[in-house]
Order: C-alpha cells, then structure tokens, then sequence
C-alpha cells in the first residue's frame, strides 16, 4: 500500500483542543453536544469548520487553523471558545477540559450516533464505552515525507515531559487513582492506541498499514490512534500524548514546546544529523513513569539506561529551546511551560482543591471550569 504524504511548509502548527460539557449546578457531565453543534453551525453548511464533534455527546473539540506561530493558533481557538459560550451560557453549562472527569461515571454517557463511532464501540465493547476522556493534539508541518519517521522516534525521547507537564486525569468515577495521567493508560486499552512502533522506513509504515488494512483492524489511516503519528494527508506529525489541558495558557506552551522540539529535529536532519532515539522498552517504561509519578517522574534518557527527574530535564530543554522558540516566535508561550513547572501541573493542582474543600470532587471541577473561563493557570 502506498500512503502518500503531502509536505507542508516547515513548522506550521496547529492544535485539536477536547472539552467537555458540564452542568453549571452540578458538575455533572451534560450530554448536550447536538445542541451546541447544531447552534454553532453557520447558516448553509454542514458543521461549523472549527468546532467539531467528538465521540460522547458530552464532548466537543475546537481546532485551530494552519497556524505560522503559537500566539494565532491561542487566537483561532480562543475565538472558537467564545462562540461555544455564547451558546452554552443560556443553556447552564459550562466547557472545562481534562483527561478525565473527576465523578462522572462513564456508563451513563450517551455516544453520538454516527457510524463510526458505532462500530468503534461495537469492537471494542467495553473498553470503548470507557473511553470517558479528553486530550489535546498537536500538528506541526514537516517539509519532506522522510522527516517523519526519524522525527516521530525522535520525539518519543520527550513524550514522558509532554505527559508530565499535561498530566490532569488524577482522578476515576470519584477515586484517586493515584496516578497523574490516568487517561495514558486507559487510552492504551483501544486496539491501535497506545506507543508507536519505531519504523525506520517509509516502506515499513506502508506494509503495517497495509495489514491492518486486510486484516480488517482498520478502513481509514486516521483510525491508528498512536500518542504520536504521521499524519500524511496535512503534512505533519501529530503529538497526541498529552492529556486534556484545563487553560490557554497550557495550551499554547505544550504547543510550543512541541513546535521547538520538531523543529529542533527538522534543522538537525537537513544538517545531516542521526537523530537520538530510544529502544522501545525504554519508551514503554517512561509512559508508565510519567503517568504515574508525573513531575516527580524519574525518567530514562538514553540506550545506556542513565536517568534524571523529568522536571530537571525539562528545564534544561527548555534553555536549549530557546533560541528556536525566537526564532519562531513563541518564545514567551515556551516560558509558560516554566509556569506549569512553578504551580503544577493540572493533577496536582486538582488534589490541592480537594485537600483544601474536603475531599469535594465538585470543587475539583469548579476550579476546572474557572480555570477555562479565565485562560490561565490559577496562581493561589
């Protein structure tokens, strides 16, 4: 099978942003996505070409243009945001995202009725119906077809930061897992989900999917649901490890840490440049590292097995960073992954309100949607 991959310009970007739709009384999800959709949809069109549906009726999704910096994509979906509230408000429900929702139970979810949706859930039963979850995506353009899979490899070396810094699914059906990133783990259950294989060739990605194809795991490529991937039809590779992100603000710094670091990758290969990678059991441990311990995650950094907390990594990261972050002009977007480092990530800054108002879950996703209406972290 040949996949064809149709070259964007170098490091545009763009970010696919999941939000869920929650009663303002009662924090409980609000199935109410047909509503919405049907209210955002401009006069003679389909659908609305920035505000889109999801699987749950409790979710939508907003999604930015191709973008050059990280300040337009912040603009485009914030200008989504306002007209979702403008049809939310009347009705009494509020956005907030998250990986997960504090207390709300995924069997009293209601799927949209589409067809694809439909089969997904009758294939993976269950665990499909247990996809009650939400993340953020992230798309950067590559300017060649060979560029993506060295970079995707490339780019597993900092998933576990990206899954730390975005970690926000604490909690499950009202119980602390104990873990930072619940949603990592649950959304690995789904049949192509979960890590990347680490193809060294184009040819070798077209012989996967072919055999998914005639083995009838998959009829569409979009249906691989790898945390990282090609994306071929845009031109980009698609960073799809974090969890959903409760602010703007978190947005625009995960999605300019990720446009750095791709386009880091980018100039060092058009240099000639082998690009680092790790074999992939060290990957699969620092999945499991940064979703359990998040920030406090000590994470493995290269083939010999030498090791460091992720957060002082990350910080150096960010100092190799910035002079690509000026040249692409998002270097004070890059600055805010140092304020997701200086008061928490989103899971930790959930268990800090539930600590503060007893144990109330319901606070959790007051804070939640607050922390949406205002577009930034709050700083206690």
């Amino acid at each position: 099978m040949k996949i064809d991959f149709t070259p964007s310009r170098r490091s545009t970007v763009g970010a696919e942003w999941e939000l869920a739709l929650v009663d303002r009384r009662t924090g409980e999800l609000s199935s109410v996505a047909e509503q919405v959709l049907e209210a955002v949809r401009p006069d003679g069109e389909e659908d609305h070409p920035k505000i889109k549906q999801e699987l749950l009726l409790n979710t939508i999704e907003v999604i930015s243009g191709i973008c050059d910096t990280i300040a337009e994509v912040k603009a485009d979906l914030n200008e989504s945001l306002d007209v979702v509230h403008s049809v939310l408000d009347p009705l009494g429900v509020e956005l907030f995202s998250a990986g997960s929702h504090p207390f709300s139970t995924w069997y009293q979810q209601k799927v949209t009725d589409k067809e694809r949706y439909a089969k997904l859930i009758d294939r993976t039963q269950w665990w499909g119906r247990q996809m009650l979850i939400y993340g953020v995506h992230v798309h950067v353009g590559l300017d060649h077809r060979d560029k993506a899979l060295p970079i995707l490899d490339a780019l597993l070396r900092y998933a576990p930061h990206l899954q730390a810094l975005s970690a926000s699914s604490p909690y499950w059906g009202a119980e602390d897992t104990g873990y930072a990133s619940n949603r990592a783990l649950m959304f690995q259950q789904l049949p192509t989900a979960g890590l990347p294989f680490q193809f060294r060739k184009w040819t070798e990605l077209e012989s996967y999917v072919d055999d998914m194809f005639t083995t009838g795991v998959i009829d569409h490529f979009s249906e691989i649901r790898w945390d990282i991937r090609p994306a071929p039809h845009f031109g980009t590779i698609e960073m799809r490890v974090c969890d959903g992100l409760p602010t703007l603000e978190e947005v625009g710094a995960i999605s300019a840490l990720t446009q750095c670091l791709v386009d880091d990758f980018s100039a060092r290969l058009d240099d000639g440049e082998i690009l680092p990678t790790l074999p992939p059991w060290h990957v699969q441990e620092n999945k499991w590292r940064a979703a359990r311990y998040g920030v406090d995650a000590i994470v493995i950094l290269d083939a010999a097995g030498n090791e460091r907390l992720v957060t002082d990594d990350t910080y150096d990261l960010l100092d190799r960073l910035e002079p690509v972050a000026r040249r692409l002009g998002c270097a004070d977007e890059l600055r805010s992954v140092e304020t997701i480092l200086s008061y928490g990530p989103s899971y930790l800054r959930q268990r800090a309100v539930a600590k503060q108002y007893n144990g109330s879950l319901r606070a959790v996703v007051a804070s939640l949607i607050a922390e949406m209406r205002d577009g930034k972290i709050a700083r206690p």
